[in-house]
């Protein structure tokens, strides 16, 4: 039997959206050789030798034969080891061990062991979502990749222990039954944990951070060390509202392309992520010679909290603009382009130049212009601009520290920022948006209308603390969250008046 060719359909990664590849399994006569073409990486090109040891130790013998492998379409680059099953699949349909027939209607998705047993792989969510768009009745996957993989509805999820079980799958009926979308196997989010109950003192923070999550603005955190602005940022996940179904989706997909999934079937809790201030801005922003998520994208629906935010290198922080911008990010290269969601909260802390917070540690000391200078530069305005919120930390009082009486905990906190959420939901809704913070001018000029009383505040603000255009509306977005906490439909001049108090860095930049 030469000259037999076979195609069998999988899927591979662009940034996190997955695409459909035939891969397609040519044998022929003529002087035994293997080769994979289609644009492979290292990895793909390595399958043979996994699929060559599968079929065997699995007890499937393969004659020497001219075997060509394509990955079409034949432009794109491919990567990873998911083609090892479709690949394994086209040998087994050589041998006429499964009817070449049966899996048209199927996407396969898997790395092979030695021994023939199914590994997990990235993306398999993405190209669930790709199956049920191309109209395939289903997707076979490794077990262990099963849980994202079932949250597609409307397509048979098979998920496997090894080759042999696929063969079975393939070739008798009823054998196994396919997993179906049941959102009730979704994993329960555990209670939020640490609680702002612990925090002693520090109301005026407490009240940034809780307008902050109302409104799902950017803040930044500044006062002296050991006043509590990490544990305070810590503590930020507990107030936020519960994940919708469509964000968990969108943040499942972004860490099974990322290969962080693991075990946990669905990402159903905001992320919280804290990188290192060495981090190097592909690892902040995202890139690679194949484009990879960074942070940023990381955090997408949670918050990213950068601890010392003068410490980072400047270049990252410049690349922050566009992702707080634009929700998302494209990272581009030679051979391609991907383009990753990052819609996130950020949550940054620093420590003043000395001036800036003057008492609040005990002792009166100025900084020198040349020192204010050369430490506020290492944070451009743009990015100060794109930071809604600016709370200042003071230093804990020994009674406070000392106190036995609980703060108020995350609980009744969360409470005031979902029925706030809630009223912004209804608000934007058909707008494509779900939060203060995402309003474009248009939504400004709609529903953040102010009297004349708000308007000469807001002229004394510019004059006065030198708000440029942009921190002119990212008050009013503020502003409108403020109300929304107070249940009222209209900003009225006290919640721009704490609106501009929250940004306290433009007095000093």
């Amino acid at each position: 039997m030469d000259g037999m060719l076979f195609k069998i359909s999988s899927a591979a990664l662009q940034g996190i959206d997955a695409y459909l590849v035939d891969v397609e399994v040519d044998v022929g006569g003529g002087l035994p050789n293997y080769t994979v073409v289609g644009l492979p990486d290292a990895s793909v090109r390595e399958s043979k030798e996994r699929v060559k040891a599968a079929l065997k130790n699995c007890g499937y013998d393969f004659p020497p034969r001219r075997v060509t492998v394509n990955l079409a379409p034949a432009d794109r680059r491919k990567e990873g080891p998911a083609f090892d099953l479709p690949i394994a699949l086209g040998h087994l349909a050589y041998l006429e061990v499964i009817p070449a027939e049966k899996t048209g209607a199927l996407m396969f998705l898997g790395e092979l062991a030695l021994s023939g047993r199914l590994k997990p792989v990235k993306g398999v969510l993405s190209s669930a979502l790709e199956a049920k768009r191309k109209g395939l009745a289903g997707i076979v996957v490794p077990r262990a990749n099963v849980g994202e993989a079932s949250l597609v509805d409307g397509i048979d999820i098979y998920g496997l222990d090894d080759l042999i079980q696929v063969v079975r799958l393939l070739t008798t009926d009823g054998t196994f039954k396919p997993d179906r979308f049941d959102p009730s196997t979704l994993p329960v989010p555990q209670a939020a944990d640490p609680d702002f109950k612990e925090v002693k003192g520090q109301h005026h923070v407490k009240r940034a951070l809780e307008v902050a999550a109302a409104g799902g603005h950017n803040i930044l955190l500044i006062g002296p060390p050991g006043t509590g602005k990490t544990m305070l940022a810590r503590r930020l996940p507990s107030i936020l509202p519960a994940m919708t179904f469509e964000e968990i989706i969108e943040t499942t997909q972004v860490y099974s392309a990322a290969g962080l999934l693991r075990d946990q079937g669905a990402v159903v809790v905001r992320p919280f992520r804290a990188p290192h201030h060495t981090i190097s801005d592909a690892g902040l922003i995202g890139g690679g010679m194949i484009p990879r998520p960074g942070e940023v994208s990381l955090a997408h629906h949670g918050v990213l909290f950068l601890d010392e935010l003068p410490e980072f290198e400047r270049t990252a922080l410049e690349g922050l603009r566009q992702p707080i911008e634009d929700g998302r990010v494209t990272v581009t290269r030679a051979a391609m382009s991907a383009t990753f969601p990052s819609k996130f909260m950020l949550v940054a802390s620093m420590n003043p130049c000395a001036d800036v917070m003057r008492g609040t540690g005990g002792r009166d000391v100025e900084c020198t212009e040349h020192q204010r200078g050369r430490y506020y530069s290492k944070i451009s305005g743009p990015l100060l601009d794109r930071i809604d919120i600016q709370a200042e930390v003071p230093a804990v009082k020994f009674r406070e520290i000392v106190s036995k009486q609980e703060g108020e905990g995350s609980e009744a906190i969360r409470a005031r920022v979902g029925e706030a959420r809630a009223r912004q939901v209804e608000r934007y809704r058909g707008r494509g948006i779900y939060a203060n913070a995402q309003m474009g001018p248009r939504e400004v000029k709609k529903f953040c209308g102010i009297g004349a009383e708000g308007e000469k505040l807001l002229e004394l603000a510019v004059s006065k603390l030198g708000f440029s255009a942009r921190a002119y509306d990212r008050s009013l977005k503020v502003a409108r969250t403020i109300a929304d906490l107070a249940g009222e439909e209209h900003i009225s001049p006290a919640h721009l008046s704490e609106a501009i108090q929250y940004r306290a860095m433009d007095r000093y930049y």
